[in-house]
């Protein structure tokens, strides 16, 4: 097979390769896998990090949106006789078709990175933990707290769904070409039980967009200006004991839960 040459970065879609052996032994080991696991890479990228998951997990399958990536990656295949490599994009991707107790561990491309990340919180009962390179500030804000400003809507739903840690940042120096931004490496581990059906979390998603809608505004009127009834919404903070001055930065999760809740 004639072995394609090494593919160029792609400026419009962010790529930035992981070129630090060290870095990638950190993400494996933080993922704790075992030779009986099924993992999910999305972004394979030159495939160091693909490599390294072959030699560790049962399986892998390795979805790659750049067909040139895809290309030189099947060159390598004999190399990865235990990874399916997929030319496709995440985004749309039937990521329910995958075995359940599947393990995300992927340097997400950071431009999809939000939108990924919903996506695979929505099937978190199939995926037990991620182990995911992200942007720095995406990573803040998956473990923001309230009162600040990183503090939003993937705060919310992330810690709703899962137990976070942002494990460590990993240098500019360690990609080829270097990132504009910083990056960190975060954990998720999917939570036994969470408190909502399937039908309320639809709703109490829709409410945090909603309380989040209108960042300067308080929770009462920003909910009150996406829809909400005001007298339902006055009558609900003052029974749960939330002062109405209130924003929604400053609402813990279990605020939110509870308010949503209520107002079902």
């Amino acid at each position: 097979m004639l072995i394609p040459d090494l593919p160029t970065p792609n400026k419009r879609l962010g790529q930035n390769f992981l070129i630090d052996p060290n870095i990638v032994r950190k993400i494996v080991a933080l993922a704790e896998l075992s030779p009986n696991d099924q993992v999910l890479e999305i972004g394979p990228g030159r495939g160091i990090l693909t490599e390294a998951l072959s030699r560790t997990a049962g399986q892998v399958t390795a979805i790659e949106v750049d067909s040139r990536l895809h290309a030189y990656l099947e060159t390598k295949q004999a190399e990865l006789p235990n990874v399916e490599l997929v030319c496709d994009d995440a985004l749309a991707y039937p990521v329910e078709s995958l075995p359940m107790g599947t393990v995300v561990v992927a340097n997400l491309p950071y431009y999809i990175s939000t939108p990924l990340l919903f996506r695979l919180l929505d099937q978190r009962g199939r995926f037990p933990r991620m182990v995911l390179m992200l942007q720095d500030e995406v990573a803040d804000r998956l473990v923001a707290q309230p009162g600040g400003s990183d503090y939003g809507v993937l705060s919310v739903m992330a810690q709703y769904a899962a137990d976070i840690t942002k494990a460590f940042r990993v240098s500019a120096q360690c990609f080829r070409p270097r990132p504009d931004v910083a990056s960190a490496v975060v954990r998720l581990r999917m939570k036994d039980r969470t408190r909502l059906s399937r039908q309320e979390e639809v709703a109490f998603r829709a409410l945090v967009k909603a309380a989040f809608a209108h960042r300067r505004k308080t929770l009462v009127n920003s909910l009150r200006d996406e829809g909400y009834a005001l007298h339902s919404v006055t009558e609900t903070v003052q029974r749960l004991d939330i002062a109405s001055t209130r924003r929604a930065e400053t609402l813990s999760v279990e605020e939110f839960l509870q308010l949503a809740l209520a107002l079902d």
